[in-house]
């Protein structure tokens, strides 16, 4: 047996070499063939020896016995890219191994592979293979050592956005691996793995290498604020996700972060109130902040003279406190309203925004709601309601239309001057800033002056624009309008031309006619200061009597002080004899009887019965003018009126209905046409009594004064033909 033969006899490898196309089936053999000038060689003897060092340690072990490491290690830096590919290959492979890592140590390979990862911009295999081999090495000191001083971390971080999972992988565990020994290099290597925390891949890499317990290790450290902020950083990012997040919460985060609430360190603070803004996301965090005191803590925050920190912490109190009564409660009893309020009145948009959405959040509870208004939030919203900024929009509004349940709230809206900025966020192109300006104008309509201030800023016309585009209606934006109009019955009426059962008239109620598309809202003080012109008159209703005696003293006490005497409406003294006679005649009859009587009441009250044929000839309207000239005034109260077409008299049934009691609708038509529908159970009206349905009745208020016509029936049709086609 010769020496070579010999030699291969007695290399202890576990598996023979699988056959590749050179003339050789052994390690021993392959590792000569590293040696060969011939690349084609090369190329396939580096392939043949990295398949082999993948089937297992000992195999790496044979192949560094047979010192493959240190003519692989010259052959990643070949010309040929195949050959410095496949190099790279066995190298990592073989790196994997604790001998072999041990003996890569003493071999100035560091700067070799850095230079290469510089060099290759492309190579995915490269880039995988070098990295596995740096990823072994950086567990040691001194390797860490080579690694920073031949600038290999920033090639490292360019490849984390590499789209290759391997490469992805290897570069963060290098990353991690430099992290793990206290030096001046933490900061930067933290804010790296900061970076990977994006991934959830990555987290989990890191949590099951136990990377988060050793992250926990730098709070720790004493007077490094630096690298505390960086784990913080870290912190945050892994509880973006709530999977990541009870991963955390499994690891007592929360405890450490309300240590942290106490330093004295103003970044390592913030840092912290940025941490808890991000856990107490998820209940079961946001539930233990609470009970190991940190809302306090958070709180003190808010007096800080640092910005970052102001903003930090409402940002932790707003998500502490959203959807969350006992931690809303926490920040009230520890008076952090008070402050939030004045964080208001800031200049950092964020704060602002911040401050805004915990009050909201916390004033949805009635108790705090009454202490926030009482501190003057308010007054301080209105302010940022004029902003441009629109994260400070969206949580102005939501808390705005938090707050505005209040009566008193809307009171000190309007005081303020907060209604107008408001309607002009209606035009916002903004989803959600529209959506909760819809919703604070949709609380404040609750409030009938708050109402009728909004509709001299044009919020009726805004809404109407709004609910007829595709894109910009919404459900907010229909109930809004739909509670504004409610809120004015006369405006309502003007607008749909129906006032169903439950819209009750009151004092205050006119009737200015049909509305145009797009026409302004005017109020009855402004209608009345109007010179008389020749439309229709504005028919107003007022069943109240002054008192003559307090109005003289009143009238006398503003002469003598020379101020403006006040507007108010007419007295109406034949409407309140109507109501007084409705009551005293009509309540005691039964159902039926009582809507035939006050039809008959209401009829002999303008003008009688009129027959159809006669209609033409009712003077009606030289009955109008010659009021409107007589009272020089566009505006007729109802009383006044005693030659009344359909409009009046259903007008009127309306109100006396209303005043006594008793149900009916009021419905407008066209040509001055309107009537009054009633429900009554047609047992009322049959004979035998033997039907009880429900059903219901168009009032005769006209031709055949308390002549009730089931609706659908023959009669009836004849009675809205009427009603629909005849010009009076």
């Amino acid at each position: 047996m010769g020496k070579k033969a010999k030699k291969e006899s007695e290399t202890p490898c576990k598996d023979m070499f699988e056959a590749v196309p050179v003339v050789c089936k052994t390690p021993a053999t392959l590792v000569l063939l590293l040696s060969s000038p011939e690349e084609d060689i090369l190329i396939k003897t580096c392939e043949a020896i990295h398949t082999f060092a993948e089937k297992g340690d000992e195999n790496k072990v044979c192949l560094l016995r047979l010192e493959a490491l240190k003519p692989l290690c010259q052959l990643i830096s070949h010309n040929n890219k195949l050959v410095s590919r496949n190099a790279f290959m066995a190298l990592g492979i073989m790196a994997t191994s604790g001998d072999v890592k041990s003996a890569l140590k003493k071999i100035n390979v560091i700067p070799l592979i850095i230079n290469k990862l510089l060099e290759v911009q492309d190579d995915a295999v490269v880039h995988e293979f070098a990295t596995l081999c740096l990823a072994s090495l950086s567990v040691d000191f001194t390797c860490k050592v080579q690694i920073f001083a031949n600038k290999g971390l920033p090639p490292i971080i360019q490849l984390l956005s590499c789209p290759d999972p391997d490469v992805k992988k290897n570069s963060l565990e290098i990353i991690f691996n430099l992290v793990q020994d206290f030096s001046d290099l933490h900061a930067e290597a933290l804010q790296v793995v900061t970076n990977c925390l994006c991934d959830d891949e990555c987290i989990q890499l890191i949590h099951k290498g136990g990377g988060l317990t050793k992250l926990m290790d730098f709070f720790l450290t004493p007077n490094m604020p630096e690298i505390k902020s960086g784990a913080l950083k870290c912190i945050t990012m892994v509880a973006q996700n709530s999977e990541n997040c009870k991963l955390l919460h499994e690891q007592n985060v929360e405890k450490i972060l309300v240590e942290l609430l106490c330093v004295a360190d103003t970044g390592v603070k913030a840092s912290t109130c940025q941490a808890v803004a991000a856990m107490s996301l998820h209940e079961s965090s946001n539930n233990r902040f609470r009970d190991l005191g940190g809302i306090p803590a958070l709180v003190e925050g808010l007096n800080s003279e640092s910005l970052v920190l102001r903003e930090a912490a409402t940002q932790a109190l707003s998500n502490l406190t959203h959807s969350n009564k006992l931690s809303a409660f926490a920040v009230y009893e520890a008076e952090g309203h008070k402050i939030l309020v004045q964080q208001l009145y800031g200049n950092c948009p964020k704060t602002i925004a911040n401050a805004a959405a915990t009050l909201g959040n916390m004033a949805r509870h009635e108790v705090i709601r009454c202490s926030i208004l009482s501190h003057g939030a308010i007054q301080a919203l209105v302010e940022p309601l004029k902003s441009t900024d629109t994260q400070i929009l969206v949580s102005t509004t939501l808390c705005l239309a938090m707050l505005a349940c209040d009566a008193e709230a809307r009171t000190q809206l309007r005081s303020a001057g907060g209604l107008h900025p408001l309607v002009s966020l209606l035009e916002s192109n903004h989803k959600e800033v529209l959506h909760n300006a819809c919703l604070a104008v949709n609380v404040c309509a609750s409030d009938k002056s708050t109402a009728m201030e909004m509709f001299r800023f044009g919020v009726l016309e805004i809404l109407q624009e709004i609910n007829q585009s595709v894109n910009r209606r919404s459900s907010f934006s229909e109930l809004a309008m739909i509670n504004l109009i409610n809120s004015n019955l006369s405006v309502k009426y003007s607008l749909t031309g129906h006032l169903a059962s439950t819209d009750i008239i009151c004092d205050g109620f006119y009737d200015a006619g049909k509305a145009r598309a797009g026409q302004k809202i005017v109020t009855l003080e402004e209608l009345s200061m109007q010179p008389v012109n020749r439309h229709q008159p504005i028919i107003v209703v007022h069943t109240t009597i002054e008192k003559k005696n307090e109005d003289k003293h009143k009238d006398e006490t503003q002469a003598e002080s020379h101020t403006e005497k006040p507007w108010k409406m007419m007295d109406d003294d034949s409407l309140h004899v109507l109501v007084k006679e409705a009551k005293k005649s009509i309540l005691p009859l039964k159902e039926q009887e009582q809507y035939a009587a006050l039809a008959r009441l209401v009829s002999e009250a303008m003008g009688g019965a009129v027959e159809i044929e006669n209609l033409h000839q009712f003077p009606w309207v030289l009955h109008l003018k010659k009021l409107k000239h007589q009272l020089q005034s566009n505006v007729i109260p109802i009383g006044l009126i005693k030659n009344g077409i359909y409009c009046h008299r259903a007008l009127l049934f309306k109100c006396l209905a209303d005043c006594i009691g008793i149900s009916c609708t009021l419905v407008r038509g066209e040509y001055n046409r309107a009537w009054n529908e009633v429900l009554l159970f047609s047992e009322n009206l049959s004979s035998n009594g033997c039907s009880s349905q429900p059903c219901n009745y168009i009032v005769d208020l006209m031709h055949e004064p308390g002549n009730l016509l089931a609706v659908n029936t023959t009669a009836a049709v004849q009675y809205q033909t009427i009603l629909t086609n005849n010009v009076v």
